[in-house]
């Protein structure tokens, strides 16, 4: 939203599945920064669709509302971002105000909400809707806390957690159940490249839908293609000599029946499975690396009610 503005991503995650009760996830991502660049999707200033199905979907009056509530959530960021470097005795330099929140349909029904802050990349106050109250992650965010638990914020995140957000989630999930359940099969490469006397063996799979949660630390993160599927790679050091110890396991919920493609430099066997998207590459005594239950995945974000300022 410019200099010292907002930078608002809204992403729909979640899937039809063919089962019932399947989890379906709604997050809502909101960032500040004092000095944001060029590079940020902050020039247009309006809520936009990102998707054929969002944009057949909604109304205009829809998109509307939710450009009113981002310039006005744009307002009071800007003092948040002054506020938050009265705090930290900050007098200058690039800092970043973070928001998430959003809800989880559980497989039996039930659901989870989540509304947190952070500062400079790290954990600042989160709420708790069981107990209704701030947690404040560092000292610095004691004042804030106090403030909106005398301001009554509490209730109203409660309400939209418990109520709003699922059900703007189970709408979101009717309208996109076309595209959302779709599915693209990922193409996969393995490869080993020997150097300073250690093997780097390398899995790499694209071109793949829906995109699956992240959940491990040796991935180089699931990333979008320009054409609408994603695409991720995980490397692992070895032993030089060793690499027909390891095997590059590949699963996604596209692939009907597993496929063997030839691997690249090195031994490694590729396995593809069904029904979750997990990358892994495993050795001897299994070391494995695992994401969570895949397919929730999609596009745009639905009215959270105004942010409080600090």
């Amino acid at each position: 939203w410019g200099r010292g503005g907002l930078w608002r991503l809204g992403l729909l995650l979640c899937a039809v599945c063919g089962a019932a009760g399947e989890l379906h996830t709604l997050r809502y991502f909101q960032t500040a920064m004092t000095d944001p660049g060029p590079e940020l999707p902050c020039t247009a200033r309006r809520y936009v669709p990102r998707t054929e199905w969002m944009a057949a979907s909604m109304d205009q009056q829809y998109w509307d509302g939710q450009t009113e509530i981002a310039q006005s959530n744009e307002q009071k960021d800007r003092v948040s971002l002054v506020n938050l470097a009265r705090l930290y005795n900050q007098s200058g330099g690039s800092h970043t105000w973070q928001r998430m929140l959003g809800c989880d349909i559980l497989e039996d029904g039930t659901t989870r909400g989540y509304h947190q802050y952070g500062y400079d990349g790290r954990d600042f106050i989160a709420f708790d809707k069981d107990t209704m109250t701030f947690t404040a992650a560092v000292p610095e965010a004691v004042p804030t806390k106090r403030k909106w638990e005398e301001g009554g914020d509490a209730e109203r995140q409660k309400h939209y957690l418990e109520e709003i957000c699922p059900q703007w989630l189970w709408r979101y999930v009717e309208h996109g159940k076309a595209e959302l359940g779709r599915t693209e099969q990922p193409e996969v490469r393995v490869w080993g490249k020997e150097a300073d006397g250690i093997l780097t063996l390398s899995c790499r799979a694209h071109g793949f839908y829906p995109r699956p949660t992240l959940s491990d630390t040796h991935s180089g993160g699931i990333v979008p293609n320009s054409y609408g599927t994603y695409h991720t790679l995980v490397t692992i050091d070895a032993v030089p000599g060793d690499g027909d110890k390891y095997q590059c396991c590949v699963e996604h919920a596209s692939l009907p029946q597993p496929k063997w493609p030839q691997p690249s430099l090195v031994p490694i066997i590729v396995r593809v499975v069904i029904p979750i998207v997990v990358i892994a590459i495993t050795a001897g005594i299994g070391f494995t690396i695992y994401r969570r239950h895949a397919g929730k995945s999609g596009g745009v974000w639905e009215d959270s009610g105004s942010c409080r300022g600090v």
